[in-house]
């Protein structure tokens, strides 16, 4: 008699549910047939609420980026694309793909995507400054300057004294560092809930809510504040109001000046004076330069145990580079700087020179390039055209990372490009240079 064959579909549905990859499937109408739990994960939605939506009101992504939907369009795989985006509760998720279309009997059926996460992996390449393998503690942070003793000694007090704090300064400096050393100080052992304010909406808002509410002790901090739209401010105001009087701590970050966001009506004044009871400013890099080299010292440290490299510091030449450079990205553009010194570091002992990245000693050394730098003038040499485009573009988007202060997503949207296409002309330029 011969052997029934096992259904195996109960096996496959366990298989698609407990992969530790996303799968999200469509039809050939773009309709979403299959959403597994790590994709749910990944992306923060439920299958319901896609079944009936197109993927372009879900995501905020145009038709171009979406491998899915170019998949369906073309009929042929695109394999290991690298795209980040927004998910459902405004996290920014970083997934690298292999997209491929469905056929049954030689028609298109539909397409299916399986994607990994690396968004973790995306924030230590990308976010240097959580970078840290142990808990924050002032002891961490770099204090050689007046100014960050200053900052230091204020935060002790307000953790001392369980005073809502609110954080002052540009990107890059460290505000985030900071709120987790208070955190410490104050709390240490007991959760954080971070509340990142840029994409976020209304509903992560009251999810802040129900958390504060449920864990009772703890730290709340929500970063840059400012970005949020006045409705939402007045949303987070009424959370946080609620739950005051509760055993949770709460610290705030803004990005200027208070009282000058308060005068333009981006910042609402009711949510500053919740937060205010102590305000810390802390400067940028450019206005404390003594602790650079303290700061890139314990760089080396951390990055000799943490790979065993030989590295112990600068050369005088790079070290008077970098005290006469303003820093507009403050420790972040540091520290990225420093990745990407160290990627190339093998026996080396002392960073030359020849060490730093073409893009840096463009701006470093007498001031950034200039537009006209770029002008075909008769008393200057012709470049060969396709090194000529290269430099021009090198200064271009180099030009609108610094203007949007070394954030990726912002000089994205400002150069009209998505995040990952100006990260693979960044790295191209990046991989030119190091050729050279």
């Amino acid at each position: 008699m011969k052997q029934q064959k096992p259904d195996l579909a109960p096996f496959y549905k366990f298989a698609g549910e407990h992969v530790a990859v996303g799968i999200h499937a469509i039809d050939s109408k773009g309709k979403t047939i299959l959403y597994n739990r790590k994709m749910r994960e990944i992306e923060g939605f439920d299958f319901e609420e896609l079944a009936d939506r197109s993927l372009l009101d879900m995501f905020r992504f145009d038709q171009t980026q979406s491998t899915l939907l170019q998949v369906l369009t073309s009929g042929t795989p695109i394999l290991n694309i690298k795209q980040t985006y927004w998910n459902r509760k405004g996290q920014e998720i970083t997934t690298i793909n292999d997209s491929y279309p469905v056929y049954e009997d030689g028609h298109l059926i539909g397409a299916i995507e399986l994607a990994r996460d690396v968004t973790t992996l995306e924030k230590v390449i990308y976010q240097p400054l959580k970078k840290y393998e142990e808990p924050i503690t002032f002891a961490s942070l770099t204090a050689v300057s007046t100014s960050m003793k200053t900052v230091i000694a204020r935060a002790q007090k307000a953790a001392a004294a369980k005073l809502p704090v609110l954080l002052v300064g540009e990107s890059g400096t460290g505000k985030e560092l900071l709120a987790e050393a208070i955190h410490s100080a104050h709390a240490s052992g007991l959760p954080m809930h971070i509340l990142y304010c840029h994409g976020t909406d209304g509903r992560l808002i009251d999810a802040l809510g129900e958390e504060i509410e449920r864990m009772q002790h703890g730290t709340i901090y929500c970063e840059r504040i400012d970005l949020l739209p006045r409705a939402l401010q007045l949303q987070l105001l009424e959370v946080v109001e609620r739950n005051g009087a509760s055993d949770s701590y709460f610290i705030a970050s803004v990005g200027d000046d208070p009282v000058e966001l308060i005068a333009s009506d981006v910042l609402v004044k009711d949510l500053y004076y919740f937060f205010a009871a102590m305000t810390i400013k802390v400067e940028p890099l450019r206005y404390r330069k003594e602790d650079l080299l303290p700061f890139i010292d314990d760089y080396f440290s951390r990055h000799r145990m943490k790979v065993g490299s030989l590295v112990r510091g600068l050369d005088l030449e790079v070290e008077k580079l970098f005290l006469n450079y303003n820093w507009p990205g403050n420790l972040k553009e540091l520290e990225l700087l420093l990745d990407e010194i160290t990627s190339l570091i093998t026996t080396q002992e002392t960073v030359t020179a020849d060490m730093l990245p073409h893009h840096f000693q463009y701006k470093a050394q007498g001031g950034s390039l200039q537009a006209e730098d770029f002008l075909v003038r008769s008393d200057k040499d012709l470049l060969p055209l396709e090194e000529y485009l290269q430099e021009a573009e090198m200064y271009y988007l180099q030009k609108a990372m610094d203007l949007n202060a070394g954030n990726v997503t912002k000089a994205a949207h400002a150069l009209g490009m998505s995040r990952q296409n100006l990260q693979y002309r960044l790295r191209k330029i990046k991989k030119n240079a190091q050729s050279t």
